[in-house]
């Protein structure tokens, strides 16, 4: 007895209009009567084209013509179908997914880089997968070999500092491998970013060209975070080149947080009064440290001034707005995920890309 998928079917190799698929059918549900899922063939039938086609339109679109991949894709559409991604990545070694890990998802200012990445990716038809490795290498560690193992065509990391072990497996992995938190001088393979010291020199020596002699420094914990060692570098690179003392209990470090911003601040003050800027490495902490200064009824410049290493929004618009470094975060993504991509199609990329930073002066310094 004939059905209405072979009825479609027979439609379709005639160049006529198959007709709408009903629950069912089989091919617009989710299984179909064998208990099989649409398959390729089922998306030729409907597209009118051979299965090469349909193959070489989803996996090799440069080698068919706009019009069949137009009509191969808006079967797919229609019938629902998955590629078997597993098949194409053992057949391939390699799939058409990038693995991204960052420190901790909940962190605002990796989104931008984020979708910098995705954007350039989703426009050549690969994916992105995020990972969060909770500020541990350890985790980082396990993350890498779970992505290598689900065969992800390259990798990108924030961090720059990883695990013997997981430098090891990345070296051997044969992907492109792209390192975005820091210009290390011996990446793994490629590093698009900006130098967190050369920002925090050229941030402190702002301040001290404006005539602040008593800086201070803010920063996460500098023994864990390279990124924060690094600022802390550039920090006392600045105050050696502008002739400014280095005052032990001026360099402070703080947990993540609003709330270690205004402790912290609190601290500075009652400590070292003579305190006349701070300078945060991190913006949520300078977010903290302003709040606690309006609490306390300090001015903000005329009793001390704060500046930020990071230009989240809420600093553009805080009363006063908040003296920042803005740093390149969405172009960071996007030169990442391009970098990868002519990686992979055999093309030169920088083995370093610093995309630099740009300071913007605001009433709080």
């Amino acid at each position: 007895m004939e059905t209405p998928l072979d009825r479609s079917r027979k439609q379709a190799v005639r160049g006529g209009k198959a007709a709408p698929a009903r629950a069912g059918d089989g091919v617009a549900g989710k299984r179909r009567p064998s208990g099989q899922g649409v398959r390729m063939i089922d998306v030729a039938h409907a597209a009118g084209v051979s299965l090469m086609t349909v193959s070489r339109a989803l996996r090799q679109p440069d080698l068919v013509s706009e019009a069949a991949r137009k009509a191969v894709l808006d079967a797919v559409r229609k019938t629902g179908y998955v590629t078997n991604s597993v098949a194409a990545t053992l057949a391939s070694n390699r799939s058409n997914v990038v693995g991204l890990i960052v420190p901790g998802i909940q962190n605002s200012l990796y989104a931008e880089t984020t979708k910098g990445i995705a954007d350039v990716l989703r426009a050549s038809g690969l994916h992105l997968i995020l990972a969060d490795s909770g500020n541990s290498l350890d985790e980082e560690e396990s993350l890498v070999g779970a992505m290598l193992s689900q065969r992800v065509c390259g990798l990108i990391l924030h961090n720059t500092d990883h695990t013997p072990r997981a430098l090891a497996i990345m070296k051997n992995a044969g992907i492109p491998i792209i390192e975005t938190g820091d210009i290390p001088a011996d990446p793994i393979d490629m590093a698009v970013s900006y130098s967190n010291a050369e920002a925090s020199t050229a941030m402190t020596l702002h301040l001290a060209r404006r005539g602040y002699k008593r800086i201070a420094f803010v920063s996460l914990d500098t023994k864990h975070n390279r990124r924060a060692s690094e600022r802390l570098r550039g920090y006392l690179a600045a105050l050696k080149s502008a002739g400014l003392r280095k005052d032990p209990r001026l360099i402070r470090e703080a947990a993540p947080g609003i709330a270690s911003g205004a402790e912290v601040m609190s601290q500075l003050m009652k400590v070292t009064p003579a305190v006349d800027a701070i300078f945060f490495a991190g913006d949520v902490l300078a977010l903290g440290a302003l709040f606690e200064a309006q609490r306390q009824g300090w001015k903000i410049p005329d009793r001390v001034a704060i500046a930020s290493f990071d230009d989240l929004p809420i600093l553009q618009h805080s009363v006063p707005r908040v003296t920042c470094l803005r740093l390149p975060r969405l172009d960071v993504g996007r030169r990442s995920a391009q970098a990868l991509l002519d990686r992979l199609q055999g093309l030169d990329a920088p083995v370093h890309l610093n995309l630099g930073f740009e300071i913007i002066q605001r009433e709080s310094t």
